[in-house]
């Protein structure tokens, strides 16, 4: 992996947010710490990648398709929430040739969550086990939607369930399922900590959704550890907290790369699991999402900071450290 030096938004013809008027008042900003600075990418050297989540079907996958040419928001991977078992293989197909003609990596969930189990903890004060698969069928879903899906040429599976991620990682391991087939870690079970994000990566993750309120030296505290590509709602779902962190882009990806921006949407009503009397909402929010990329980018282009993003249609992680195989 080539681990060159992030560009820092404190670079040459870069600002940081408000900084030369604050200056002048005596009120400018704290000095930029390089020990800060994530001494990792992806492979091509870049620091950055973008994602359009919650894209959930065909007919929304062309709406952020045309929007995102009209708006010229580069996009480097779309997810799917719902689930591959909520979609027809027609579906699947239209979606995997969809992005494949723009060279997009389509990523989507894999199998039976606990959030729509037939388990009363999970609607419990305490949440219970969350998304995580109840059993051995719903991993068995897990599983069966995974060969499902990459027999019909999909190549990033998200995944809610540690148990999943390491039996799919061992079955890809063994060749069932395509070696390139990478593996995304849902953000409502992503760590907090660097020790167990450093245990997702051993586990067989290609990248980890990080819950959105994690603090930029929580960031670093990760990167000290493990170099597996985070991927971060830089304005979240409401049940992800809505956190709107547009203005920190730049210091997000200086820390947190390499970094995936995921351009979410906050007050917006759930669309999962997705179906037809959910059209207009899904069109409707697929089409900000992709404004809202725009909006994050042109507010790092303002600010010169909007260097070292990866190539368009890169989409491996590089080498990363896992769990040994055998026994």
């Amino acid at each position: 992996m080539n681990d060159a030096p992030v560009p820092s938004p404190g670079a040459p013809g870069a600002r940081r947010p408000g900084e030369a008027a604050l200056t002048e008042l005596g009120l400018g900003p704290a000095p930029l710490s390089p020990a800060d600075t994530s001494p990792h990418s992806f492979p091509d050297g870049g620091s950055w990648r973008t994602e359009v989540p919650s894209v959930e079907g065909p007919e929304a996958l062309g709406v952020v398709l045309k929007e995102s040419a009209r708006l010229d928001v580069p996009v480097h991977r779309i997810s799917q929430g719902s689930g591959i078992w909520m979609l027809t293989d027609a579906e699947i197909t239209e979606m995997v040739e969809g992005c494949a003609e723009r060279d997009i990596e389509l990523c989507l969930f894999t199998g039976p969550r606990g959030t729509w189990d037939t388990g009363a903890s999970v609607r419990t004060d305490s949440g219970g086990a969350g998304l995580r698969a109840r059993g051995h069928d719903a991993v068995a879903g897990c599983v069966e939607d995974a060969l499902r899906a990459t027999g019909l040429g999909v190549k990033c599976l998200l995944v809610a369930d540690e148990g999943v991620l390491w039996t799919l990682h061992r079955l890809r391991e063994q060749g069932v399922l395509p070696a390139d087939t990478t593996f995304k870690v849902s953000a409502l079970i992503g760590p907090v900590n660097p020790a167990s994000y450093a245990v997702f990566e051993q586990l067989g993750a290609d990248s980890v959704n990080i819950p959105s309120d994690l603090t930029l030296a929580q960031l670093t505290e990760i990167r000290r550890v493990s170099r597996a590509p985070m991927d971060l709602y830089i304005e979240a779902p409401d049940d992800l907290g809505g956190y709107v962190r547009m203005y920190e882009v730049a210091e997000l990806i200086r820390r947190g790369a390499p970094l995936y921006l995921k351009f979410g949407l906050s007050k917006s009503p759930g669309i999962y699991p997705y179906g037809q009397h959910l059209r207009e909402l899904a069109l409707a929010t697929a089409k900000e999402r992709v404004r809202r990329g725009r909006l994050a980018l042109d507010l790092l282009a303002r600010h010169g900071a909007d260097g070292g993003m990866a190539a368009l249609g890169s989409r491996l992680p590089g080498p990363l450290s896992r769990f040994g195989t055998s026994s």
